[in-house]
């Protein structure tokens, strides 16, 4: 049984891109949070925080979170927000090694403005200001993870690369 690589941090870190080539390098399989409650509920993401609120998107979160929890052998890229509840990171933890993705909150605004659109918690308007007070609020629970890597400034292969170290001296 092997367990899980659970990539947790903020939006625009490289938890998605990261996360797939990861699972295809150590056979794995990848699954995106945010896309698993895409099909559940049959809505964008960004559907479900206009529509329905933040709140019924993240009861979808807890749930996608326990019961990926209690599966092996998966990659998982969380959405950014997952963390901010602790039972998520105890369901992900519990059969997962959680590593958080970070980046300096320049490199996150210009990675993220380029699909503001998808992204529903950034205002119309947002700054890098914006993002590093997100960043700040959120640290706490980033800080729960088991291995960070900073992707600013590194390349995909890069990071991959060290996530699979990381995976294989833990035994993942």
């Amino acid at each position: 049984m092997a367990k899980n690589i659970v990539l947790i941090g903020f939006m625009g870190t490289g938890k998605s891109s990261v996360g797939s080539k990861v699972a295809e390098k150590l056979k794995m399989k990848f699954v995106d949070m945010d896309r698993e409650i895409e099909k559940v509920t049959g809505l964008p993401v960004a559907h479900i925080f206009r529509i329905h609120g933040e709140i019924r998107f993240r009861s979808e979160e807890r749930l996608m979170a326990q019961k990926l929890g209690q599966r092996d052998n998966l990659v998982i890229a969380t959405g950014g927000g997952t963390v901010l509840k602790k039972e998520n990171i105890e369901a992900l933890r519990e059969n997962g090694l959680l590593i958080c993705l970070d980046a300096n909150p320049r490199e996150i605004f210009d990675r993220v403005s380029r699909k503001r659109g998808t992204r529903p918690l950034l205002k119309k308007n947002f700054t890098v200001e914006d993002i590093e007070e997100m960043l700040k609020v959120r640290e706490e629970y980033y800080s729960l993870a088991d291995y960070r890597i900073n992707t600013s400034n590194k390349g995909l292969y890069a990071v991959v690369e060290e996530i699979i170290k990381i995976a294989r001296q833990q035994g993942s």
